[in-house]
């Protein structure tokens, strides 16, 4: 019985897995290029591209005359985070869609509106994701008036100054036709070696004298060449 489960026990020499490999490496090479062209056609004929449009604005809360303290920049940058929210909150997001006639619902627009704080500024950056980028552009300058007008209402603050309008995006966000193709190239290399492995795993047949006293603790006495193109004309001849 030990001896029927150690022969059914697969050994796997990880120099010869490597040598495999290495003899293969063209046909890995070809494999992970061909995905990483494939990506690249993806990312860059078959998905709509997305835009990105980015305005700032900087929010100080201080009576006009009245000297800025620590205290009081410290408090602004603590309630930055109650102005994100404020800006992406339903009121103002719905009087965007109302004011530039948007086809599109509160939670849709939601997803691609994004508002960033950067820590220790009291400033405040909204970017829009659009497939249209003068789209993007008009509906970051809106939410931003939209919201400066509502901040200014809800939290008692006396200006909203822009630090930046909107600009009107160039080149897509995503997707990236680099990192598409990269990834492609990857994935394909690795499906490649999977293959090569598990053909390599299921193949059990003995190729070699080595093989012969590695897996059957046998000695070959002697080896007989076949050559094919022998074998193949001496048939020819015999039918003639």
């Amino acid at each position: 019985m030990e001896n029927q489960k150690n022969h059914d026990e697969i050994e796997i020499d990880l120099m010869e897995v490597f040598g495999l490999l290495l003899s293969k490496i063209w046909l890995i090479l070809g494999v992970g290029v061909a995905f990483a062209v494939a990506g690249f056609i993806i990312s860059r004929f078959l998905i709509t591209p997305v835009f990105e449009s980015t305005t700032k604005i900087y929010i100080l809360n201080k009576t006009e005359n009245a000297s800025i303290t620590y205290s009081d920049v410290q408090m602004g940058t603590q309630l930055t985070k109650d102005y994100a929210e404020l800006i992406g909150g339903r009121y103002v997001l719905e009087e965007v869609i109302a004011a530039l006639s948007l086809d599109i619902e509160y939670e849709d627009l939601y997803k691609t509106v994004s508002v960033a704080t950067p820590s220790d500024t009291r400033i405040v950056s909204i970017t829009v994701e659009s497939t249209i980028p003068e789209e993007a552009r008009d509906i970051a300058d809106c939410i931003r008036e939209v919201a400066s007008d509502h901040i200014q209402n809800v939290m008692d603050i006396d200006a909203v100054n822009v630090v930046e309008e909107a600009n009107l995006p160039v080149e897509k966000a995503r997707p990236s036709c680099l990192k598409w193709s990269l990834a492609g190239g990857a994935l394909g290399c690795f499906l490649i070696c999977a293959i090569i492995l598990v053909q390599y795993l299921m193949d059990d047949t003995i190729k070699s004298s080595e093989d012969v006293e590695k897996y059957l603790g046998l000695s070959t006495l002697s080896l007989i060449p076949v050559e094919e193109e022998e074998g193949a004309s001496s048939k020819k001849k015999n039918k003639g």
